[in-house]
């Protein structure tokens, strides 16, 4: 039997499906939520779009009612680049509902089962853009608000035995990233020249940190942002 039941938000590719892999070796029985049909998922799959608040929380309610939750990834984004005279309020609207709207509904509802459990572990995608890029200021507004949520959740929830960490992944080979910046172009060129190492990240390498800060040995690290970008962060190398 798992020792851990964690739920996972955009579940089915990229980070969080390898995310996904690595908790199900790691003695976590892992719920997945994503808007694709998924067959061979490592765990549970429910297949929802999240978009819809009314959808979503119906799921999270039977979810609860059948497990007690103690892990949870929130990991589902989306991004409509823009510069700022071209951003629209429904791209504004919809990247806040999905990247921080989402977030929040899902530690709700998983907030109770990691109280009564006095132990949980907590996981929010963040994105090196937060540190600021051309044409990504309302994704990166949201990361950023999910960067806030995490420190403050970490200090309500620090008592309870639950930690709250953000992981930001510089470039990644996820969908959204290859989908915005295919290999060859302006974005794809851009994003790797910021990293020390010129390269972009298979998600194995963000799912690595996210299953640290998702480990029981992990129990006295809390409110953290740690980036996964290749050095990006830190400034260019050249």
């Amino acid at each position: 039997m798992a020792k851990h039941t964690t739920l996972i938000t955009g579940a089915s590719t990229g980070i969080g499906r390898a995310t996904a892999e690595m908790l199900a070796q790691q003695d976590h029985f892992v719920i997945g939520l994503a808007r694709r049909e998924v067959h061979d998922f490592p765990g549970e799959y429910i297949q929802i779009d999240l978009m819809d608040e009314r959808a979503a929380q119906d799921v999270l309610n039977d979810i609860t009612a059948r497990y007690a939750i103690d892990g949870l990834v929130n990991n589902v984004g989306i991004v409509r680049p823009a510069p700022l005279e071209e951003i629209t309020l429904k791209d504004l609207r919809d990247v806040y509902e999905v990247n921080v709207r989402v977030a929040v509904q899902c530690m709700q509802a998983a907030a109770p089962s990691m109280k009564q459990k006095k132990y949980g572990r907590v996981v929010n995608i963040a994105s090196l853009v937060t540190s600021g890029v051309p044409h990504r200021g309302v994704y990166a507004s949201a990361k950023c608000g999910l960067v806030s949520f995490t420190r403050t959740w970490a200090l309500e929830l620090a008592k309870y035995g639950i930690t709250v960490n953000a992981v930001s992944p510089g470039p990644t080979a996820t969908e959204m990233f290859n989908r915005n910046n295919p290999v060859g172009s302006d974005g794809y060129k851009r994003y790797t020249g910021m990293t020390a190492m010129k390269r972009v990240a298979p998600p194995e390498e963000i799912a690595v940190a996210i299953c640290f800060f998702m480990g029981q040995n992990a129990s006295f690290v809390t409110g953290q942002h740690l980036y996964v970008d290749g050095g990006a962060s830190v400034g260019r190398s050249d």
